[in-house]
């Protein structure tokens, strides 16, 4: 099995190996152990314990994944659009011989570690008994995106077609990490119609994925995976009904209003 695992998950397309890069078996065993903490350990630990108090934990959390997020987002911008690495109307991984080959092994990499600190935001709604938001949709989620940021350097490479897709999730996680803090430590912040306006910053940012997907999908001398296009196109589209779904069940019918709905 594990022969198996290390010839299908790891392929040599890249020589430097960063942290958790160079083999399937640390992102699989955090998740595994993410999975088992938030829907048994976790919950059994804290089942006859009081929630902990992490207000100061999850304000610092939120300031440091807007900063962490900013630097990104930024990186990425100058990458694409000073630097202008891409052809932007077909976007593939750099060759290895490029001069701006570090630039994008980096940027990619630190959207890649960021999908794993993301898993700490279940793990802080375990602690605070929050069980609520701990739904198949938001663990499901985190797991597919830490998986496939994983899968995608291991197979594709640094970079390539999802890299301005990236980045635009970069940008959504910016202004929801503000929303967050604001809303932490401001009342007004946090039942004001921004909670709205966050879903639909969430769905534009499907669309657009699924828009700029598709017109790679149609340029005919391509070369992008089109196995990755394909796996992109369908979870922007999953993802874009769930959240219409969503917006139109708590902000356009009457009704009993559902619990926030969280995803990055």
């Amino acid at each position: 099995m594990a022969d198996f695992l290390n010839r299908t998950l790891i392929i040599s397309r890249d020589p430097v190996q960063l942290p958790l890069t160079g083999s399937p078996w640390p992102p699989l065993t955090i998740l595994s152990l993410y999975l088992l903490f938030v829907l048994k350990v976790g919950r059994n630990f804290m089942e006859i314990r009081k929630p902990f108090d992490l207000r100061g934990v999850i304000k610092a959390y939120n300031i440091f994944q807007i900063l962490y997020n900013s630097v990104v987002l930024l990186g990425g911008l100058h990458f694409l659009f000073v630097l202008k690495a891409y052809d932007m109307s077909c976007i593939t991984t750099l060759p290895l011989d490029h001069e701006y080959k570090n630039r994008e092994r980096w940027l990619t990499y630190s959207y890649f570690l960021n999908k794993f600190m993301d898993l700490l935001e279940t793990v802080f709604f375990v602690l605070r008994k929050k069980n609520r938001q701990i739904s198949f949709l938001h663990v499901f989620h985190h797991v597919v995106m830490s998986l496939g940021a994983y899968l995608h350097i291991a197979q594709i490479g640094y970079g390539g077609t999802l890299f301005p897709l990236c980045l635009l999730n970069v940008a959504v996680h910016v202004v929801m990490y503000s929303y967050y803090y604001l809303s932490s430590v401001s009342k007004e912040v946090q039942t004001s119609a921004w909670k709205k306006y966050i879903t639909i910053i969430q769905l534009v940012q499907f669309v657009l994925a699924l828009s700029n997907l598709s017109y790679t999908l149609m340029q005919p001398n391509c070369k992008a995976s089109r196995p990755v296009i394909y796996f992109g196109m369908s979870v922007a589209a999953s993802f874009t009904l769930m959240f219409a779904n969503f917006y139109i069940h708590n902000y356009i019918l009457p009704g009993k209003k559902k619990p926030e709905l969280k995803i990055q």
